[in-house]
Formats: structure tokens, sequence, C-alpha cells
């Protein structure tokens, strides 16, 4: 199956998509990815004991932060009204890993994965700025789109 992308004109010029047509109806987007790291910096992250502080309380402001802020961060994305944004984030002592699921809520025209995207990594690049100076080997990974909502494609979950 063969899909045209929508950001590019016929000349092959990038273009902002033009929504206009689209009916507005309640879109949801989840996304998901994970820090891993050495169990003593994940140690700190869940002690509290980390020298720039709430390690997980900072990055979840941070990622409903970016999330706000996509439009600004992506150039061809639309800045959307959004009505919810939520981030949890998961303590993985197994795999000494954090994990990250943002969802991310929209009465509008046009999707939020790029906002749950955003939301992800940026939650993940703040537990990174913060606990760099114990571990500057920490892997993000598995950044994904989890499962979208509404809209004229309708709903729509990862494998």
């Amino acid at each position: 199956m063969t899909t045209e992308l929508t950001h590019f004109d016929s000349q092959g010029q990038a273009h902002m998509v033009d929504v206009a047509a689209k009916d507005v109806t309640h879109r949801i987007a989840v996304a998901a990815g994970r820090i891993s790291m050495q169990a003593s910096t994940l140690a700190l992250i869940t002690s509290g004991s980390a020298k720039k502080g709430d390690v997980l309380g900072i990055a979840r402001i941070a990622a409903i932060q970016a999330a706000k802020r996509c439009a600004d961060l992506i150039p061809l994305c639309h800045p959307l009204p959004l009505t919810r944004v939520a981030v949890e984030f998961e303590i993985d002592p197994a795999a000494n890993a954090v994990h990250c699921r943002a969802q991310v809520e929209t009465l509008g025209r046009t999707g939020v994965e790029m906002e749950a995207l955003t939301s992800v990594q940026i939650g993940l690049l703040t537990i990174y700025d913060m606990c760099k100076a114990a571990d500057r080997g920490m892997v993000m990974g598995d950044i994904r789109v989890l499962e979208k909502h509404g809209g004229k494609s309708g709903d729509w979950s990862a494998p």
C-alpha cells in the first residue's frame, strides 16, 4: 500500500496541510517510550536524592509543556488547543528503566500524535538532563504512538 505524503504539494514543496474541510472531533493520541540507565541512577530517581530534585515531577511538567509547544518545535504541525495532557512514569527496576506514557486530547480538525510523541521525548530528555551528572550513558528508545482516536481515519492501535 502506497500512501502519498501530505506535507508536500504537487511540485514537491513542503507545506502545512489544509485541515479547514475536516470535521472537528474529539481526538486522542497515546505515545510511549523509555529511558534505560545504570541501577545506581534509577536508585537516585526512586529515592528522590538526585541533586537537581524531583526528577519525575519535573519531567512530567516538561512533558506537558512540550505537548503544548509542539507546533513551535515541529515546523509543519498545526498549533492546537489541547484539552488534556496526562503523563505517567513507571519505574522498571528489572530493566533499570523508566517508562513514559503520554495521552493528549483536543477537540480539533487534526490529530495529536505529534503532541503525544513530543511529550514523551521531552519527558525522557528531561530525565536525562537531570541525571546526566550521574550517568551519561542513558539510552532513550522505543518511542512510538500506541493508539489514536478520532477523525476521518477513526481508531488505530499499534500491533
